[in-house]
């Protein structure tokens, strides 16, 4: 008889709370460390904030997620994992490692893109040549189609800079890029502990302890960052918790025999969707953030400008043009980011009406106070300043 699943569940839990606190705590150094160093965001005329606030809160995140996973290594049932769990975990946190130095690099010395391309392809590099890439991808018609070594540690470098570079573009209000990772960390969690769940695999997965101890770090930060923000992660951060999901994604592959992700939490019918979904969360929780990307090089381009001459244009400065507050614009971020993470998550696993149901009753409260509450409140508003 397997053991049941809730002290796993617990390990997991402690994993997220090591991270937060660790995280919450080193926010403070980190800050320090920023005013010390000049790495402070100044006030720019497309900025939200009206105050310099101080970078560097990626090295807290970092400083989490190590204390995490030295923490899982020593827990009982997650230590039993070995080399096979927390091997390609650590290879994930050294990539980490050295995408946050240069994110660091760049918040104090304001280093040019090319350079920072140059980072970031080199942590994803040292994913693929250390191990840590796709093996395997869905074919049209059923079945999987076997990556070579090339291939998939091109589509890896890939995947991880995009997301890498979408975490960093979304990052333009107070808590709004914590808050989309950490509930995309938090949905892959799910996946990856349904899957193992339902093919009687071991429960102590790579996938899931990274993605416990992301959503804990962004979590710890969130204290900090969320409006009014005394802390921003900077590039040391977004770019350090982009690399981790899209790293956690990977690792699944890695893991699984393809016959086994392919079923879904039925265990019966073979599915495309979560073969897809180890290379498509990552960038699906963000697309919002990517829309904004292709959106904003399209007006840029079509005015005569540069595709990275800056604006106020944005989908977060539209928000608060119709009449959200800086919060709400926040939370209704992390409502489309919940919306299709633990969608994509759910509608992967399972099937039937009540799934499709609950999909529908989430979108349309997301639309609803996206478009329609501005207006609700448009006649109060009115009213208060006539008075």
């Amino acid at each position: 008889m397997r053991p049941t699943p809730e002290p796993r569940v617990r390990e997991y839990l402690l994993v997220f709370l090591v991270a937060a606190v660790v995280t919450y705590l080193l926010t403070v150094i980190a800050r320090e460390i920023a005013l010390r160093t000049g790495a402070v965001a100044g006030v720019r005329d497309r900025d939200v904030h009206d105050e310099p606030i101080p970078y560097l809160g990626g090295l807290a995140m970092l400083g989490g997620l190590l204390a995490a996973y030295l923490v899982a290594t020593q827990l009982p049932f997650l230590s039993l994992g070995g080399e096979r769990v927390f091997g390609p975990a650590k290879v994930v946190l050294l990539a980490g490692a050295i995408i946050c130095l240069v994110g660091v690099i760049d918040d104090i010395f304001d280093i040019d893109a090319l350079m920072k391309l140059g980072g970031q392809l080199l942590a994803a590099g040292v994913l693929v040549l250390l191990g840590v890439q796709y093996y395997f991808l869905p074919q049209a018609g059923g079945g999987v189609l076997t990556l070579d070594a090339a291939q998939g540690g091109l589509l890896t470098v890939f995947v991880v800079t995009a997301t890498v570079n979408a975490v960093n573009f979304v990052d333009g209000l107070d808590g709004l890029a914590a808050g989309v990772v950490g509930i995309g960390a938090v949905a892959f969690f799910l996946f990856c502990y349904q899957l193992a769940a339902v093919n009687e695999q071991s429960l102590a997965i790579t996938g899931a302890l990274l993605c416990a101890a992301l959503a804990g770090a962004c979590g710890g930060f969130m204290v900090h960052n969320f409006h009014p923000a005394r802390l921003f992660m900077g590039d040391s951060g977004s770019m350090l918790i982009g690399l981790v999901l899209s790293g956690a994604a990977v690792t699944l592959t890695g893991q699984f025999p393809a016959a086994d992700v392919t079923r879904g939490a039925a265990g019966s019918e073979a599915s495309l969707l979560p073969i897809v979904l180890p290379l498509a969360l990552p960038l699906l929780i963000l697309i919002v953030p990517l829309a904004d990307l292709v959106l904003a090089v399209i007006r840029r381009t079509r005015a005569g400008r540069s595709p990275f001459a800056p604006d106020k244009q944005h989908l977060h400065h539209r928000l608060l043009e119709i009449g959200h507050s800086q919060r709400r614009a926040v939370l209704i971020m992390w409502m489309w980011a919940g919306l299709i993470a633990f969608g994509a998550v759910t509608a992967s696993l399972y099937s039937g009406p009540v799934m499709w149901t609950g999909l529908g009753v989430m979108a349309a409260v997301t639309v609803t106070v996206t478009f329609v509450l501005p207006r609700l409140k448009e006649p109060t508003l009115t009213a208060e300043v006539q008075a």
